[in-house]
């Protein structure tokens, strides 16, 4: 934790001019956003260690779909200095924290685009992001954008998600990608992420 010490810093001090984080939630930081960003690592450590040793290694490509002011694209980026990150958002003043705490901490790996993701012409290894959109309107942004899988971070109903995702591809005579679910709270000891999962599309 200490080491993000300053990422916690250059946070609180951008969100008092830019609001990024709810005012409420400023307080827990370190708990409801970098830590939950990391996550995802966390999912790759325990059930994908072939990939997170891509990651370390690095020529590994990543979009961060729908950034905000840089979650969980930022502590990922830190925690995986080899590997590029894209950082996107359709959001100017939110694009600009991101770059600015980027910036910052000097994180050479990672670039900020302002713009819908559709418009990006570009191929990734993976895509992360947390709760963006749905399933199934997020899914056609990213589709052939990418070669490895998407990382989600997300909560509430998602068995209902996953169905209605499935249910969207089957309607259109095609199969659904493979969808896996994994608790958070079996990595980070915290009753705040009860309920809160990684859903990893494969391919």
């Amino acid at each position: 934790r200490e080491d993000y010490a300053q990422m916690c810093a250059l946070y609180r001090d951008w969100n008092s001019r830019i609001n990024v984080v709810s005012r409420k939630d400023i307080e827990f930081l370190w708990e409801h956003h970098i830590l939950h960003s990391l996550a995802i690592a966390g999912y790759l450590e325990v059930c994908l260690p072939e990939v997170l040793e891509s990651w370390n290694k690095g020529g590994i490509r990543i979009l961060d779909l729908g950034t905000g002011g840089g979650f969980p694209g930022i502590p990922l980026a830190f925690n995986f200095p080899a590997s590029e990150f894209v950082l996107c958002d359709s959001i100017g003043k939110k694009v600009r924290v991101a770059e600015a705490v980027a910036d910052a901490l000097d994180l050479r790996n990672v670039r900020c685009v302002n713009a819908r993701v559709e418009s990006l012409g570009e191929k990734f290894d993976w895509v992360v992001t947390r709760a963006v959109a749905d399933l199934s309107d997020l899914y056609p942004w990213v589709k052939g954008k990418y070669t490895g899988g998407i990382l989600c971070l997300k909560g509430g109903d998602i068995e209902a998600e996953i169905s209605r995702f499935r249910s969207r591809f089957q309607a259109k005579g095609r199969v659904a990608p493979k969808v896996r679910t994994w608790a958070i709270k079996e990595w980070a000891q915290d009753p705040w992420y009860d309920g809160k999962y990684v859903i990893h599309i494969e391919g």
